[in-house]
């Protein structure tokens, strides 16, 4: 018996009304039919024409993007960067909306996850509903501000660089970031030819100078001579293990927080936004209030970012354990911390490490995981040390709520949520809760 080809309805068009945002960096709207689409470059009340970019009969909704705008919204401007738009670079999500109106999206989505994984209002979660610029970003309709520290460059068969289109392997080829650091922009790395390259990563340190490429080579290709029109340092991703390797330079980049330098090696993880830093351990400090000679985990320390600032506030005889599954980023968070006696570093899975360190009460926790969060296992273990507060570090709203309900399981509430817009024109939003036991009054 043969089965039945399923219909593609890949540009099919349909004129709807726009409904909500949605986590994602796209709105909600539905056909006449009632079918669900997923609508990119469009606002909230707009009625707009979209056209179908994935799904088929059989989808449970479709992905499309809105190609005419009927009727705007006044929250609608031209897009600033001219390689943004529908089936064009898929790096900024919102660079049609003013810049209020980007956080205000953002708030909405944070508190739609908050309700429907938590179950928790704003007020729960002592959130005041806002999602607040970095410093210096509070920016005129139209201006983009230069964030991006750290760009990944894809390059294309005839080794030219460009950026991701969304949802695809295919190269937008660009002359210029807008939202690319102008460290990375002075590199130059679009006006050269890249031949052999898969991709490009520029990174252009906040705390220091310090410029770094990190190559990866396609399949049996070899290394260019690196000629940009700065100072730059060069590693290379191995083609056999995926490891990345010095050229010449310095193997790391000096960053800046909280008046202390951190090395960070081989494109390790640090913050992107040049104020991120800074302002995530000043709200996580902030929430948790640390006190002299107590004891403290930092989960998921990367370089040691939180577990250096806990350090500074707990005194000589305070204690903080970091834990890192990143070989380098241990080396670097063990660099970083060496003038602490009293700071350790552990390296491995949060979960098969935190059983094994023997800990059956600290006082403060910080946790600051990967896109998918901590879950139900490490949450529900972190729940029993007894910790008098809890700052649990986001870089995705729906893992940060899926969380929370986690921790209220085990018997802890939000004591106060902030949210930060440390990746404008994107659809991704920091947050920091803290958690207090839930028996404590407020």
């Amino acid at each position: 018996m043969q089965n039945t080809p399923v219909e593609s309805l890949v540009g099919e068009e349909y004129e709807v009304e726009v409904g909500p945002v949605a986590h994602g960096g796209h709105c909600i709207a539905r056909t006449e039919a009632g079918r669900v689409l997923f609508v990119r470059h469009a606002l909230p009340g707009e009625r707009v024409l979209a056209r179908v970019t994935e799904g088929e009969e059989t989808s449970r909704f479709l992905r499309a993007d809105a190609v005419e705008i009927i009727t705007p919204s006044k929250d609608r401007i031209e897009a600033p960067c001219p390689f943004a738009g529908p089936g064009k670079c898929g790096g900024c999500d919102w660079q049609h909306a003013k810049p209020g109106a980007q956080r205000r999206l953002k708030g909405e989505v944070i508190a739609e996850q908050l309700k429907r994984l938590a179950g928790l209002t704003p007020e729960e979660a002592g959130w005041d509903g806002t999602v607040v610029p970095a410093e210096g970003d509070k920016l005129p309709a139209g201006e983009v501000p230069q964030w991006r520290t750290r760009v990944q460059y894809a390059v294309d068969e005839e080794g030219r660089a460009g950026l991701r289109k969304h949802r695809s392997h295919e190269v937008e080829v660009i002359d210029h970031c807008m939202i690319a650091a102008q460290g990375v922009s002075e590199l130059g790395i679009e006006k050269r030819t890249w031949e052999g390259m898969a991709s490009i990563e520029a990174i252009a340190a906040t705390g220091s100078q310090d410029r770094q490429v990190i190559l990866t080579p396609r399949p049996g290709a070899r290394l260019p001579l690196v000629e940009l029109d700065k100072p730059v340092s060069v590693l290379r991703v191995e083609e056999k293990d995926g490891g990345v390797h010095r050229v010449h330079g310095r193997p790391f980049v000096r960053e800046r927080a909280d008046d202390r330098t951190y090395r960070v090696g081989n494109g390790g993880f640090w913050q992107v936004h040049p104020k991120a830093a800074q302002t995530l351990v000043l709200a996580v400090m902030q929430g948790l209030l640390p006190r002299k000679g107590e004891t403290a985990l930092d989960l998921y320390c990367g370089v040691g970012l939180f577990a250096g600032a806990l350090a500074d506030r707990l005194g000589e005889t305070g204690a903080v354990l970091g834990i890192e599954s990143g070989k380098r980023a241990v080396e670097d968070a063990r660099h970083n911390l060496a003038d602490y006696p009293r700071v350790r570093i552990e390296q491995g899975k949060v979960e098969s490490v935190l059983p094994r360190t023997g800990i059956t009460d600290i006082d403060l926790i910080v946790l600051d995981p990967p896109r998918a969060g901590a879950g139900k296992q490490t949450v529900h273990h972190l729940s029993e040390l007894g910790a008098r507060r809890i700052a649990y570090v986001a870089c995705d709203p729906a893992a940060l709520a899926r969380d929370l309900a986690y921790f209220r399981e085990g018997g802890y509430r939000v004591r106060t949520l902030r949210a930060f817009d440390l990746f404008p024109m994107t659809h991704h939003v920091e947050c920091v809760a803290i958690l207090e036991p839930a028996d404590k009054g407020r």
